[in-house]
């Protein structure tokens, strides 16, 4: 039997690069890169990072998928993929880099960068009052294995941490707010929102008019997840009433986001290229060979996709 790999971005490695990863991970397993599939009945795990699944021939014996993506969202809404349990690849401690981005981007909205910036455009030499992090609220929307090790990094820099889930977490190290009904005391208490949820149903377009109008006068955004949380038009007219002070966008809807777009030019906007995080094979690999043990082993997987949840 055989583990077959669809390419990540080039960024993350040649295919040759990945197939070697691999080999000397699992050295007791036949690696394939697409299109070098061979059988297709030989193949018994896919570890998909780029490509079209529409592509991939019927695999009679496959019985796990990889997802090598930050979200799920664009894969398991995809007719083509394989009807087999689907896991993600992420470290079970969090991604280093993007707690640290996450960290910047709290310090730079703490401090009214985003302020200080449209204050250089207009050659105004001001001072902004500005809160210590002990009396600065930041909310996190999503409390996963990415957005904890985020909560405590911040916390540990003295900011006032709170996040808002689907379900309660009792034994969280932070005030945790849970279900439709508290998601307005959560934004009520919440100046430095960052949005870390995965992208359903449900949350598309979470971060609108109203979400912003219950946030304290003043707020910032910070988008992490996906572009289509946030509806535009609604973000630059918070914005310009001054309901909210800033945003800082990873990610953006479109993407990337067209030239003539008015988010570029609209004051207190920071547009990032979806920088937030590269993993390496270092750090992905010990969930692939762990995950794959424990299918030979038939235990639980971790990491497991629920498609029915969206994530």
């Amino acid at each position: 039997m055989a583990i077959l790999l669809m390419m990540p971005r080039p960024m993350r490695g040649t295919p040759d690069v990945w197939k070697a990863a691999l080999a000397q991970a699992l050295p007791k397993e036949e690696v394939r890169t697409w299109p070098d599939v061979g059988n297709p009945s030989e193949i018994e795990v896919l570890v998909y990072g780029n490509g079209k699944l529409a592509d991939l021939p019927h695999f009679p014996n496959l019985r796990l998928t990889y997802s090598l993506l930050a979200g799920v969202d664009g894969v398991i809404g995809d007719p083509a993929l394989p009807d087999v349990p689907l896991v993600k690849v992420e470290p079970q401690t969090g991604d280093i880099m993007m707690t640290e981005y996450a960290l910047t981007l709290v310090l730079y909205h703490h401090r009214n960068i985003p302020l200080y910036r449209q204050n250089q455009v207009r050659h105004e030499w001001k001072e902004i009052p500005h809160k210590r992090a002990e009396n600065r609220t930041v909310g996190l929307l999503g409390y996963g294995t990415l957005s904890k090790p985020m909560a405590d990094k911040i916390k540990a820099n003295g900011f006032n941490v709170a996040a808002w889930v689907r379900n309660p977490k009792p034994d969280a190290d932070i005030e945790v707010f849970a279900g439709p009904d508290e998601f307005v005391p959560f934004l009520a208490r919440t100046e430095i929102a960052i949005c870390m949820l995965p992208l359903t149903a449900e949350t598309k377009g979470i971060l609108n008019a109203k979400t912003f109008s219950h946030m304290p006068k003043g707020a910032s955004i910070i988008n992490l997840g996906r572009g289509q949380h946030v509806v535009n038009a609604d973000l630059i007219a918070a914005l310009e009433s001054g309901q909210l002070s800033a945003a800082t966008l990873d990610v953006t809807d479109p993407e990337p986001l067209p030239a003539d777009h008015p988010l570029w030019d609209q004051p207190g906007v920071t547009i990032m290229p979806h920088v937030a995080r590269r993993p390496t094979m270092a750090e992905t690999m010990p969930q692939i060979v762990e995950n794959l043990r424990r299918l030979r082993a038939n235990e639980p997987l971790i990491l497991l996709v629920n498609r029915n949840a969206g994530y």
